[in-house]
């Protein structure tokens, strides 16, 4: 594996842009990943679940890869999420990402299909051996229906170029046991929005945040309270009341939550791709009174 420059920090899956009629929009998508640069994000992860990468077709995935890449300008790392159904189109995604230029991929297991730890290993195994940029496993039994435990992670950080993981099982002994069977050959990162404070805590360096999309500023805060200035009692009163938002996240409709947020807080960028909706009015109020009391 070539050397690269460490992760750290909120890792923003950035939601994908559509027009009312469905199609990408890759102007409403620029101005997205430009305001979350502004907003101090410290990299950026397109195609991932919160882009609904698996309502997305071969171009469009491309394209996104493509334009992130531009915009972002080498300012901070670009993970690109590389998922796929087969080991085939996976290792063609993060082939793809990496002529690109992206600085690394970030892979959940083959959903659907429900692997073995054999088959999964093998999976990664193929992955790592087709790239030289580093990958970051994504542990997310609740999507992919695929829950890596970590004796099988341990195994995964083996292989040179398989550098992290974000986790997302919402099982906090998950961590200490990641942690205890692979020391320095794994870096987790958090995955599980209202776990992100125990995470900071038990000393894990850097975050997946899907809510970095709609309050970017509130989650670096977050984070740097925590990671660099470890002032727990303000990272805690900030999390406290961050927490509303990051539990409605973390009900199910987190994309469709997400561009709902954003739209609340006059920065549209469309609506989801069917068959996901935008929330239901009430849903809206909710999410409305939620974000009115986290701070500016």
């Amino acid at each position: 594996m070539a050397k690269h420059k460490e992760w750290f920090g909120v890792y923003v899956v950035v939601c994908t842009p559509f027009t009312k009629d469905e199609d990408l929009d890759e102007e409403a998508l620029r101005r997205h990943i430009r305001f979350l640069l502004d907003a101090g994000v410290h990299g950026v992860i397109p195609t991932g679940s919160t882009s609904e990468f698996a309502a997305l077709s071969e171009a469009e995935r491309k394209r996104i890869v493509d334009i992130t890449l531009e915009e972002v300008h080498g300012r901070v790392p670009v993970v690109v999420g590389t998922a796929a159904v087969s080991t085939r189109d996976t290792i063609m995604y993060s082939q793809y990402a990496e002529k690109a230029g992206a600085d690394g991929v970030m892979i959940v297991p083959p959903y659907y299909c429900h692997p073995t730890e054999r088959e999964i290993y093998g999976h990664y195994q193929a992955v790592a051996g087709s790239i030289r940029i580093p990958i970051m496993l994504y542990n997310n039994p609740w999507t992919s229906g695929v829950d890596m435990q970590p004796a099988l992670i341990a195994r995964l950080a083996e292989i040179e170029n398989i550098a992290y993981i974000k986790e997302s099982s919402g099982d906090m002994r998950r961590v200490s046991e990641i942690m205890r069977l692979c020391g320095d050959k794994m870096t987790i990162f958090c995955g599980t929005d209202n776990l992100a404070l125990e995470m900071f805590a038990m000393g894990v360096p850097g975050w997946v945040a899907a809510p970095a999309n709609a309050i970017p500023k509130q989650c670096v805060q977050l984070y740097e309270l925590a990671v660099v200035k470890k002032d727990f009692a303000k990272a805690k009163e900030l999390y406290f009341k961050m927490l509303p938002f990051f539990s409605a996240l973390e009900s199910g409709q987190f994309v469709q939550y997400v561009k709902a947020s954003l739209e609340i807080l006059g920065k549209p960028i469309g609506i989801p791709r069917r068959p996901l909706l935008r929330p239901a009015e009430e849903e809206i109020a909710q999410l409305k009174e939620i974000l009115d009391q986290l701070p500016g």
